[in-house]
């Protein structure tokens, strides 16, 4: 058995129209029936190793396909659940019980940078499963409050993870528990995050309004300076902007350029409720980029470079949509559209940031430039699929 990669429906897709195949095309090239093709490239049937390596040949892919498939993980999370189970069994819910558990958290909350958001689903529904279960055994009240606190977080980027890939009902859902776990413990910065979570989905969907005002309640609900603080000041921003007021956006950057300024560099940087300084630049690139301000050409070069050979792709492909942005606005429409395939073809725009690739395209074609065609193929070819 293996786990498919949830990239693999959109890889064969792209990979079939780069090659101006249609689905019928491709079935006949593969021998199998057009609905077959279909089901693989909208996730409804996972595909068999033979059938990855089948259509690797017949497109002449190198392995692409084939590398979206790994051995099922069945048997190392049944190992990782026993081991804890012992540690359950031996001591309640310990020290060592209670450690294990919250750096899974800590551990997940850093892959989330890096990591697409598909392929964190499971390792996080394996450990709430766990936190479950451990809330079951006996415990005292303090072990019980780090449980929820370590399950309110874990909901929390349950919740973020199907933000990104569009699943607004599941979203809603976790969040939702992340909240009652959090109000159970008094965890405020939890409280917090759950309301900035919420404002950057609906400014995503352009209620920039309803932003600002969650990007407001969660400052006033986090402690001051905090990370859920900071970021929430950060939204409050690109809210600003987004409603293109220049005066606000620019007073709510200094506030958080203050925030920022005395913070020093977390002990993991990656983690994605731990505020790292320098996602400051990238901050202001974006806001200024959508408040249509003239100065967010050289804060998005900046962030770009900054980000250049880092371990961030998925930062780094927001910055080039932001430079991209700023580069239209500036009159340099060619740049634009390279700058926005360059970050539309990294396959790293989740779902839930998508619309910032469209907005680039748009513009970019409605100067006219021919290389504005690229731009539409790429697009097209990467679109996510429907959630």
């Amino acid at each position: 058995m293996h786990d498919v990669d949830p990239y693999f429906g959109p890889l064969l897709r792209r990979l079939r129209r780069e090659r101006g195949l249609s689905l019928r095309g491709l079935a006949q090239l593969a021998h199998r029936s057009k609905s077959h093709i279909h089901e693989l490239e909208t996730g409804r049937k996972p595909p068999s190793l033979h059938v990855a390596q089948h259509l690797d040949r017949v497109l002449d892919a190198d392995g692409a396909l084939t590398g979206c498939l790994t051995p099922a993980r069945s048997t190392r999370d049944e190992t990782e659940a026993a081991s804890l189970a012992h540690l359950i069994d031996t001591t309640d819910v310990g020290a060592d019980v209670l450690a294990t558990v919250e750096l899974a958290v800590d551990d997940l909350a850093s892959a989330y940078a890096t990591t697409p958001p598909g392929d964190l689903l499971y390792p996080i529904r394996q450990q709430l499963a766990q936190i479950g279960r451990l809330l079951d055994a006996r415990a005292t009240l303090d072990q019980r409050r780090r449980l929820l606190v370590a399950g309110g977080w874990l909901s929390l980027l349950r919740a973020t993870v199907h933000i990104d890939l569009r699943h607004r009902g599941a979203a809603a859902a976790h969040l939702s528990i992340a909240e009652q776990m959090a109000r159970q413990t008094g965890h405020r910065e939890i409280q917090a995050w759950c309301l900035e979570t919420v404002a950057w989905d609906v400014l995503t969907a352009g209620d920039y309004r309803r932003a600002l005002d969650l990007s407001r309640q969660a400052q006033e609900v986090a402690p001051h300076g905090s990370s859920a603080y900071i970021q929430a000041t950060a939204q409050e921003g690109r809210a600003w902007a987004r409603m293109g007021d220049q005066r606000e956006t620019r007073r709510t950057l200094g506030r958080l350029s203050r925030l920022v300024a005395p913070l020093p560099v977390p002990d993991r940087p990656e983690h994605h409720y731990r505020y790292d300084p320098a996602k400051a630049l990238s901050y202001t690139a974006t806001t200024l980029a959508w408040a249509g301000d003239p100065a967010a050409e050289d804060y998005a070069r900046a962030a770009v470079a900054e980000l250049a050979g880092s371990a961030r792709p998925r930062r780094t492909a927001s910055a080039r949509l932001d430079l991209g942005l700023a580069l239209v606005a500036a009159g340099k429409p060619d740049e634009a559209s390279v700058t926005a395939q360059k970050a539309i073809t990294s396959g790293r725009v989740v779902a839930s940031n998508w619309w910032r690739a469209s907005e680039v395209v748009a513009r970019v074609e409605a100067t006219g430039i021919g290389e504005a065609r690229d731009l539409r193929d790429a697009y097209e070819a990467y679109r996510p699929l429907p959630a």
